[in-house]
């Protein structure tokens, strides 16, 4: 699985990246989901450079021209509830795209333990087609393995473009070792080193989920 990690270049990306980890800018609720949405249109930026394309006749006030194309929008998929700004970034640029979402939630235990529980998916055919799964944190990576797996009962894309902001260095080699010989592509904001027991990234930003829309309830 190739891995692209677009903050290891310097550009304006990595500012909005550090506004979402900057605690004196993480009360803003309306700011922290614009700067997922802005993340998310950056990626589908880079994403489409990756796309097939064809000419297609296009006609102005004045004359006619060929202009290379798109020939078909990606399926966009993102994990309920905090890839829902992320996943709006992404469908500003590919606004004709389809759609798939998917709910899962950690269901915690008494000894602090969890297991990821999915119980909602809804998705298009994704025969032949291209797939992009966003979710802004990639901690351990199982929540988004599981999401994969249940998309591919939906039918088995072309290629697969998974979108993080922010990734632990453990959620991708766990990634890399689980999707090694599928048609898969990693796209990242910065990769932390670190990852706490209950599967935090360490600096992280916190709960996106709850930065983005309130906090909620441990269940």
């Amino acid at each position: 699985m190739t891995v692209h990690n677009l903050g290891s270049e310097n550009s304006i990306f990595n500012y909005f990246i550090s506004e979402l980890r900057n605690v004196e800018v993480q009360g803003d609720s309306m700011r922290f989901r614009k700067n997922l949405e802005r993340i998310g249109e950056i990626m589908a930026y880079e994403v489409s450079r990756t796309l097939e394309y064809k000419p297609r006749e296009i006609r102005t006030p004045l004359g006619t021209l060929d202009m290379q194309l798109p020939e078909e929008m990606p399926v966009l998929a993102t994990i309920l509830r905090a890839g829902l700004p992320l996943h709006s970034g992404l469908l500003n640029f590919f606004d004709r795209s389809e759609n798939a979402f998917i709910a899962a939630y950690r269901k915690h235990h008494a000894d602090s333990t969890f297991e990821i529980k999915l119980h909602y998916m809804a998705s298009p055919d994704l025969n032949g087609r291209t797939l992009i799964l966003s979710d802004p944190m990639l901690a351990s990576g199982k929540s988004l393995l599981l999401a994969y797996n249940e998309l591919m009962c939906s039918g088995t894309p072309k290629h697969t473009h998974i979108v993080s902001v922010i990734a632990s260095r453990q959620g991708v080699d766990f990634l890399t070792k689980n999707l090694e010989g599928k048609n898969c592509t990693l796209w990242v904001g910065a990769i932390d080193n670190e990852m706490t027991a209950q599967s935090y990234i360490v600096p992280g930003l916190g709960d996106a989920g709850d930065l983005a829309f309130g906090r909620k309830l441990d269940i």
